[in-house]
Formats: C-alpha cells, sequence, structure tokens
C-alpha cells in the first residue's frame, strides 16, 4: 500500500517537472472543448424541441433548422432590445464606482461616534480602501469579460457541432454499441440513458429556474424603481447557475447598489430577492427539477469552493453536473459489479 502510494505521488512529480510536454496538449483539448461543451449545453436545452418536432412529421434536419433560427431570432432580440440598455447600464455603474466610494466613506464619518472602539479600526481601513477595493472589483470584472471574448473564435465553431448533435446525436450509442457484446451493449445502453437524464435534468432545468427567477428579479427591481434593474437582473439569472449559492452571490451587487442610490432600496431589493428565491424554491424547482440529482448541500459547497479555486469561475459552473455524472457512472458500474458478486459485499448504494 506505502508503496503504492510512493509511486503515484513519483508519477504526480514527474508530470509536475515534464508539464511542458503536455501543456500543449492541453491547450488543444481546451480549444476543442469549448465549442464541444458549449453545443452540449445547447444541445440538452434545444433537443427537446427537435424531438417534438420529429413527432410533429417534422423531418429531424428540418426541426434542426427550425431550431436554428429560433437561436437566430432570439440573439437578434436580444442585441436589438437588451444589448444596448445592459450596455449603457453597466457603464454608468462602473463610472458611479467613485461617487459610491466617496458616499460610504462619508457614511463612515457621520457615524463614527455610534461604532464600538473595538470596530473602528476594522472599519477605518476598510473604508480607506475602499477605492482599491472597488478599482479591484472592476478591473477583475474586465479581466473575467476578457476571458470571456478570447473564448469568442472557439464559440464560432460551436454552431457546427450543435448541428450534427441535434441532427446525428441519437446515431452515437447505436454506432458503439454495434462493436459490443450484447451484454456490454446493453450495460452501455444503460449508462449513457443515466449520464443523458442526468445532464438533462440539470441543464434543463436549471436554463428554466434560471430564466424564471432572472424575470422576476427584472420586474421586481423594475416595480421598486432600482437603478441599472435589467443589469442586476441578467446577473442574477447567470448567478443562478451555480447552485444553492449562486442566488446568495446574485444579491450583493443589487443590495449594494440599493443602498448608496437609497438606504431603504436596500431592503427593498433584498426583499425582492428574498419573494423571487422563495417562489424559485418552492414552487418552480420542485416541479421543473425534482430532487433527481438527490445531492446534499454540505456537498455542493464543497465542490464548488474547490473547483472555483483550482479552475476559477467556469469550474464552479460545471462542477456540479460533471460531478453528477461521475456519481452515476460509478453507480452504474457498482449495480453491473453487485450483478456478477451479489454474496461478496453489501449494498452501499
Amino acid at each position: 500500500m506505502i508503496f503504492s502510494l510512493i509511486l503515484i505521488f513519483a508519477l504526480i512529480y514527474l508530470m509536475y517537472l515534464t508539464k511542458f510536454i503536455f501543456e500543449p496538449i492541453v491547450d488543444y483539448v481546451t480549444a476543442i472543448a469549448v465549442p464541444i461543451i458549449g453545443a452540449g449545453i445547447i444541445y440538452y436545452i434545444t433537443n427537446p424541441v427537435v424531438n417534438w418536432l420529429e413527432k410533429k412529421k417534422i423531418t429531424r434536419i428540418g426541426g434542426t433548422v427550425i431550431v436554428f433560427l429560433i437561436i437566430i431570432g432570439a440573439i437578434t432580440i436580444s442585441f436589438i432590445f437588451i444589448a444596448p440598455t445592459v450596455q449603457v447600464q453597466f457603464s454608468n455603474m462602473i463610472d458611479n464606482i467613485p461617487k459610491m466610494v466617496d458616499n460610504a466613506q462619508g457614511l463612515w464619518q457621520d457615524n463614527q461616534n455610534i461604532i464600538p472602539e473595538q470596530f473602528e479600526d476594522t472599519i477605518e481601513n476598510i473604508t480607506n480602501n475602499l477605492g482599491s477595493y472597488a478599482e479591484s472589483i472592476a478591473t477583475s470584472i474586465i479581466s473575467t469579460l476578457g476571458t470571456v471574448f478570447s473564448f469568442i473564435f472557439s464559440f464560432f465553431l460551436i454552431p457546427f457541432f450543435l448541428f450534427f448533435m441535434l441532427k446525428d446525436g441519437h446515431k452515437f450509442v447505436p454506432f458503439i454499441t454495434q462493436f459490443m457484446n450484447s451484454h456490454r451493449a446493453k450495460s452501455f445502453n444503460k449508462l449513457t440513458a443515466s449520464v443523458n437524464a442526468t445532464l438533462a435534468s440539470f441543464i434543463q432545468g436549471q436554463f428554466i429556474v434560471s430564466v424564471c427567477v432572472g424575470a422576476m428579479l427584472y420586474l421586481g427591481y423594475v416595480l421598486i424603481g432600482l437603478d441599472y434593474s435589467l443589469s442586476l437582473a441578467l446577473f442574477g439569472l447567470v448567478m443562478n447557475f451555480i447552485p444553492f449559492i449562486g442566488p446568495f452571490l446574485s444579491a450583493v451587487p443589487a443590495v449594494v447598489v440599493g443602498f448608496f442610490q437609497e438606504p431603504i432600496m436596500a431592503i427593498w431589493a433584498t426583499l425582492v430577492m428574498v419573494i423571487a428565491q422563495q417562489i424559485e424554491s418552492s414552487v418552480i424547482s420542485p416541479n421543473i427539477m425534482g430532487k433527481k440529482l438527490s445531492m446534499h448541500p454540505l456537498t455542493i459547497i464543497t465542490l464548488i469552493l474547490a473547483a472555483g479555486a483550482v479552475i476559477g469561475f467556469l469550474g464552479v459552473l460545471f462542477v456540479i453536473p460533471a460531478y453528477a455524472v461521475v456519481k452515476t457512472m460509478i453507480a452504474h458500474f457498482y449495480h453491473e459489479w453487485k450483478i456478477k458478486h451479489p454474496e461478496e459485499d453489501p449494498d452501499l448504494l
């Protein structure tokens, strides 16, 4: 056992020393992975539409073309009606950061006498560095946007992958199983069906839930008169793709903006977020996603923190479905092993 561990760590150290050999391979795999993952996400969102059209006697390639027309229409509408407003609101928000910092420092100076002495040094240090914090946040946002735009060239391949996924995706499993014997083919069919159901339940459910939450947030922000309502609602929509902690992250900028707009507005923004999340958790999610992933909140938090530290924002987005797929595969192979060795081990899953 000890010898095996030594060999494993030696192998890891050897890979670290020769990482320059693997870097081109990693870059190549990353370049291919981006369009495949992007097309896969859109595939799971749009494939039910193609299947529904196929039931209506429309050929699969015809249904794929219709889905592409719908996507092009949605993108066109977004660029015409949504993108200009978001651009203006985001620019105004960045321009107002210095004003928000000045207001925070003024608020601190006006209320120093009501704050306990033991907290004064800490709060004073925070307020004195608010400018650098704001600049760091703005720089991080711009850096993130730069990273996103760096993937745009890879995104150009997404339509090609998506087209063939929608058109010929159903042929993949039969193509693989033709080279297997009947037992392995049956096992592979079960495995792919389980993985497909897991990914579909997560991606489709999370997409619908996030859109609903984004719409509720926008309606609520408009009703209370919160500045940058569309941009903040879109931020909430994206953050809601991160299970469990995403809604809390999306509340931070709305509350901060509301506070500097008018202190009472922060309370209203918090109330809007709480109402939206209550509707989502008690009505929308149970009916759309149910409990198919069966993951404990502590597991979700641990995975998200680990993926965020190692991979970054993309890791936070994809770690939960990746974990769900691995869990499904382990359960499948354990079940297959139990069928072959029913007497050797008690049930674990």
